[in-house]
């Protein structure tokens, strides 16, 4: 992905200030954060932690006063400043940290003019929110911790970090929108012998959707499917494909036995 001019926008009244490193440290793997917001009302204790995680993080902080009694003002700043930055050129891509689905018809404009659009929010955002982003990342699975190890994912893939939490290969099987994502992705990027090579598998699927390996705990695609155990992968990890059904497989060992 080439080197972009990256745009964080940060919904301060509905994310926590805790992730903001490792949001830049993720946006770093598409660009550069030339442009970091975060948008909130200050005066509320809530957010009395923020200002010393902006400081450090050099992210301008935008004051937004609560205009009506229980409801912030800081999504509709945010839309003009995104929309604004949008049509000025100033950047190639938009990081948007939020779980409020408010923010669909936006990012959907977004990346209407091209641009890249990277979600952060928490695992129970909208799938509307979520499928609208380029990329979506689960705040969950994203670590508070520098130390923890950086695995480089598949070609043309940034590195990412790998959440302590893994799906199992049971639990995977039982995902059928998973599956049925997956299915797809290799059918349509197989050639005459049904292997596909799985840099194409991974462009057909974020042409479909946000999926991230990430978010299921892998930091590879490839080990994401091995670990579901209904593909198969040639050994270099690089092009996968359906394994075939038990009885097409008891029917060539039976053929080959009779053969020899």
């Amino acid at each position: 992905m080439p080197d972009l001019r990256m745009a964080v926008l940060i919904d301060a009244d509905n994310s926590s200030a805790k992730k903001l490193d490792a949001i830049l440290s993720q946006v770093a793997t598409v660009g550069q954060a030339n442009v970091r917001r975060a948008y909130g009302n200050w005066t509320k204790s809530e957010l009395k932690n923020w200002p010393t995680v902006l400081n450090e993080l050099a992210i301008s902080p935008v004051q937004q006063f609560d205009l009506t009694r229980g409801k912030n003002a800081s999504d509709m700043a945010m839309v003009i400043d995104a929309m604004d930055l949008m049509h000025a050129g100033d950047v190639d891509g938009f990081a948007i940290v939020s779980s409020d689905a408010d923010f669909t018809p936006l990012v959907m404009r977004l990346r209407q003019s091209g641009a890249e659009v990277l979600g952060f929010g928490q695992a129970k955002a909208p799938e509307p929110f979520q499928n609208a982003c380029s990329q979506f990342f689960f705040l969950e699975s994203l670590s508070d911790d520098d130390d923890d190890a950086v695995e480089e994912d598949d070609e043309k893939e940034p590195q990412e970090r790998v959440p302590t939490k893994r799906r199992t290969g049971a639990e995977l099987k039982a995902d059928n929108r998973l599956l049925k994502m997956l299915r797809s992705a290799i059918d349509d990027a197989a050639d005459d012998d049904g292997w596909a090579h799985l840099s194409q598998v991974s462009n057909q699927i974020r042409n479909q959707s946000s999926f991230q390996p990430r978010n299921y705990g892998y930091a590879k695609l490839s080990g994401l499917i091995d670990e579901i155990d209904l593909f198969e992968l040639t050994d270099d990890k690089k092009a996968v494909r359906r394994a075939p059904r038990r009885s097409t497989r008891k029917a060539t060992r039976k053929t080959a036995s009779k053969t020899s």
